[in-house]
């Protein structure tokens, strides 16, 4: 399972937040990435809570981790 997280991270490296013009993973949003028998939890902290593009980014993270191999489902938990 290790490896799949390693590719989940890589993936939402691929992300871009189009107001900081930084990745997810290094824009320091990505608060937790977790993965158990396919199944794939990620916990994402936004820069407000009415964001705008919250819909637009949790919509990239699911289409672009659902295309990872071995990853049966994407639960995405946004935390303040």
């Amino acid at each position: 399972m290790e490896e799949i997280r390693e590719k989940v991270i890589e993936a939402l490296k691929g992300i871009i937040d189009p107001e900081l013009k930084m990745n997810l993973v290094d824009a320091g949003l990505i608060r937790d990435v977790e993965v158990e028998g396919g199944v794939v939890r990620i916990k994402i902290s936004f820069t407000t809570p009415f964001c705008p593009l919250a819909n637009f980014l949790i919509f990239s993270i699911r289409r672009a981790v659902e295309k990872i191999e071995g990853v049966k489902s994407v639960d995405i938990e946004v935390i303040f």
